[in-house]
């Protein structure tokens, strides 16, 4: 410091500049200041989206009878999006709007006052919004929209653990089991109209279906021993999940007419698994050397290999529907972070992007949702921006997300 402050002296001098020492004394903490933000930054980078890669659209409302109730939600859902920068009608490269009458929404995207998409959606105004924005995010990103989506998760508001569902932004939250029991591990079906899970009102853990549409239910995997962790395939027609009729839990494939084939052949546990988008592989968790890691298989069987994530326990893993990520838990300083790996191995490793558990990707594979404990929370990975969506319900955890 002493130093430092000789060497700016001289040089104020050379120029024969009158400084005051306050002035001087500013100057050198002002650069201290700047050094020491410049290495927190380096030690905890972010992920940020600029504008110029975020669609400027102006969203002007939607008319009619309807149209109020409809524009709250389309607003709503064009933020969370994540893809669009909301601006005045000047500024807009796209201009979204419509009218919302008698059940059917009449929804329209202009460029330049050309039309590109013009399309009527029935239902509530919730419903018809959610489906219309759905559309405006294929048409203007070629991407897949979350806004018509439904999430699934457990909650013990009730004293007990019962799976609840709710819209992807946890309106219309509503309790689907009652089964005055142990319900838990729940997975809905791609398309949202079926919903395995584990439960206990035989006695023991068994994996049970649900018909969404008329609430029918089916005792699927009854084998004696735990039958845990449902996953639906990407066709919806078979389930990915650890049966332990034979000792120890190995990873079995059963379809949902019947029939189950199995998968793994190990001394350890195996949990939680996770399609790849084409069906071809599974990848779940294995505790065969002590701490939970990961490791991927063929879905017709074979021999799992490990998936190298720098981290020495991981679990519950989600396959971005794009096939490129891996979202997962990891274990580090006593509590557990939500991770994400490039499998391609071109997004430097694996990054910490939340503190929570069992994250799930969206069907745009940019979102997850994952759990904190009070709060299942909807994350938009780009940006690292949070929101919680489900709070108020006690204790929540294990959110799945329909595609």
């Amino acid at each position: 410091m002493r130093r430092l402050l000789v060497i700016s002296i001289q040089m104020f001098q050379t120029h024969s500049i009158m400084i005051s020492s306050r002035k001087l004394l500013y100057l050198i903490l002002l650069s201290f200041m700047s050094a020491a933000v410049a290495v927190q930054a380096t030690e905890a980078p972010t992920i940020t989206v600029r504008k110029s890669d975020a669609l400027n659209v102006a969203f002007t409302g939607i008319g009619g009878s309807e149209g109020a109730a409809a524009s709250g939600v389309v607003q709503n859902d064009l933020k969370l999006a994540g893809w669009f920068a909301l601006v005045q009608p000047g500024l807009a490269s796209f201009t979204v709007s419509g009218v919302a009458a008698g059940g059917v929404l009449q929804g329209k995207v202009e460029k330049a006052g050309q039309v590109i998409l013009s399309k009527s959606y029935s239902g509530t105004p919730r419903v018809a919004a959610h489906h219309f924005v759905d559309d405006v995010v294929q048409t203007l990103t070629g991407h897949p929209g979350i806004a018509s989506s439904t999430i699934a998760f457990v909650s013990n508001r009730t004293g007990r653990k019962e799976v609840y569902l709710a819209d992807y932004d946890g309106a219309n939250e509503r309790q689907l089991t009652h089964d005055n029991g142990l319900s838990v591990s729940p997975s809905l079906s791609p398309d949202g109209r079926r919903l395995a899970y584990t439960g206990y009102q035989a006695g023991y853990a068994d994996i049970y279906v649900i018909y969404l549409t008329d609430g029918h239910r089916v005792r699927l995997v009854k084998f004696p021993g735990s039958n845990l962790g449902p996953r639906f395939s990407p066709d919806g027609n078979q389930l990915a999940c650890s049966i332990s009729k034979d000792g120890n839990p190995e990873l079995y494939v059963v379809g949902l007419g019947g029939g189950a084939r199995r998968l793994t052949h190990t001394r350890g546990a195996e949990s939680s698994p996770t399609w790849s988008p084409n069906g071809a592989e599974i990848i779940y968790a294995n505790d065969d050397t002590g701490e939970p890691q990961l490791y991927r298989i063929s879905s017709g069987g074979g021999t799992g290999r490990q998936v190298p994530t720098g981290y020495g326990y991981c679990t519950e893993p989600s396959w971005s529907p794009d096939g490129q990520r891996l979202a997962f838990n990891v274990r580090s300083g006593g509590g557990f972070s939500v991770a994400v790996l490039d499998l391609n191995g071109g997004g430097g490793g694996t990054r910490i992007v939340a503190q929570g558990e069992n994250p799930v990707w969206g069907a745009d594979s940019r979102h997850l949702i994952y759990s904190t404990g009070s709060t299942i929370s909807l994350l938009d990975v780009p940006t690292g921006k949070s929101i919680p969506v489900v709070s108020g319900l006690g204790k929540v955890t294990e959110p799945t997300w329909s595609r």
